[in-house]
């Protein structure tokens, strides 16, 4: 079904968010955007190792696993654009020598998978208490065969689209 509507208006699939999930992370969040859904568990700031350990801020680390298997190339891909988005608005200079881990588990993708993520880590940013000097939000945009730009495709529109982005 096409997101599109007469006019040019465009619509998102349903979402929505829950906090405080999980009693082990420092921060938790799933988000949900359709049918797809990830959960977000935050630690930190904590004591780093020492090769980890930056001396003038926190050091960040994104692991995004996927809902079944190993992660892979395109998850290592995705955790660095999370992590660089992460970093733009942590403000981990108060919180130097220390680490902060951001796990992100896939519990289902229909689709916009990045854009679920980003909405899940910053939900577990602010539940974690962190710093923050602004939000941040995703949606992926998906550019179709005929030239239409569709808002949060499902995973049929991104594997007919002739290329995806995230805003």
């Amino acid at each position: 079904e096409p997101l599109s509507e007469p006019g040019g208006r465009c619509r998102l699939r349903p979402f929505c968010c829950e906090q405080g999930l999980l009693s082990r992370p420092d921060g938790s969040a799933a988000f949900l955007q359709g049918d797809t859904s990830v959960l977000a568990g935050l630690y930190g700031p904590a004591e780093a190792k020492l090769s980890k350990e930056l001396p003038d801020r926190a050091a960040l680390e994104v692991l995004l696993r996927p809902k079944v298997g190993l992660p892979g190339v395109l998850e290592r891909s995705r955790e660095q654009q999370l992590r660089q988005t992460c970093e733009a608005v942590v403000l981990g200079v108060l919180h130097p020598r220390t680490a902060i881990t951001l796990v992100l588990q896939v519990l289902s993708d229909a689709g916009s998978l990045l854009s679920c993520c980003l909405n899940a880590a910053c939900m577990g940013l602010l539940d974690a208490g962190l710093p923050l000097s602004s939000l941040f939000c995703g949606v992926t945009c998906a550019l179709g065969p005929d030239g239409t730009i569709t808002l949060d495709p499902t995973a049929r529109q991104e594997q007919v689209s002739l290329g995806t982005g995230v805003l």
